[in-house]
């Protein structure tokens, strides 16, 4: 990158510091207002107090000078400046050049529009993943056919369900053949947040509780991929033969829809 480029960068970085910090008050992050003051929006060290980092470190990565802050750093800033998930990646864009870290461990709430557009679903059964395929959340139809709001949320977990769920795996003719799919696609999960704690442990746990899970998990030569399960027995055994797609939700957030389309 050349030196025109990147001070180029560290202007526009600059820019967009000075303009989410001015457009804060005080009142929107929990701090008091005087009469006495002068400038609006927060000033540099009520930043720097916020994120908990020095004013001096901030106040030069605010001045787009040629430092280097850790992902910790940034991320602290982000909150203090109240950025969304949006705004947070921009920063990490314009100070790292790549995208903040991806969260395995979200237990997210859709918008009221995401869950209406799940809603408005109705012949086709569909719910919402995170990257650590936690449920999130569903439609009627998916509701239907997995159950989840029967399930705990510590079970609301679908490569668990696949493997710890007996209810389920007596539903699932081809699980021998879909199991092993599921569970490579939710490895290359794994790979991209491969230090995710939150992640790592659900893999540890999964361990324990299932031997197919325990001896797959690591056979690298699995390289079919799913995201759904092939056929599905209902509660009066009919079964049902499915095709699947995938849409993203959130890219910042990691959160995909997944649509079951029944054949015909």
């Amino acid at each position: 990158m050349s030196s025109r480029t990147l001070a180029r960068t560290r202007s526009e970085l600059s820019n967009f510091l000075i303009r989410h910090r001015t457009k804060l008050t005080p009142t929107d992050v929990g701090l008091p207002t005087t009469s006495r003051r002068r400038t609006s929006g927060l000033r540099r060290e009520e930043v720097a107090s916020l994120a908990g980092v020095g004013l001096t470190w901030y106040t030069w990565f605010e001045q787009g000078r040629n430092i280097q802050v850790s992902e910790d750093f940034l991320l602290k800033v982000a909150k203090a400046l109240k950025l969304d998930d949006i705004e947070c990646s921009h920063l990490f864009l314009l100070a790292h050049r790549r995208p903040p870290p991806k969260e395995a461990w979200q237990w997210l709430s859709v918008s009221p529009l995401i869950q209406q557009l799940l809603d408005d679903i109705t012949e086709r059964p569909a719910y919402i993943l995170n990257l650590r395929w936690d449920i999130i959340a569903w439609n009627s139809l998916g509701d239907n056919l997995f159950g989840f709001s029967n399930l705990e949320q510590i079970n609301r977990n679908m490569i668990r369900m696949v493997f710890t769920n007996p209810e389920l795996r007596c539903r699932l003719p081809a699980w021998h053949e879909d199991a092993p799919k599921l569970l490579s696609q939710f490895r290359r999960d794994l790979a991209s947040v491969s230090n995710d704690t939150n992640m790592l442990s659900l893999v540890t746990e999964l361990k324990k509780l299932s031997s197919d899970f325990r001896i797959w998990i690591d056979q690298p030569n699995i390289d079919s991929y799913g995201r759904g399960f092939s056929i599905i027995s209902d509660v009066n055994q009919k079964q049902s033969e499915y095709d699947h797609e995938t849409l993203i939700v959130d890219e910042y957030r990691h959160l995909r829809m997944i649509i079951y389309f029944e054949k015909n």
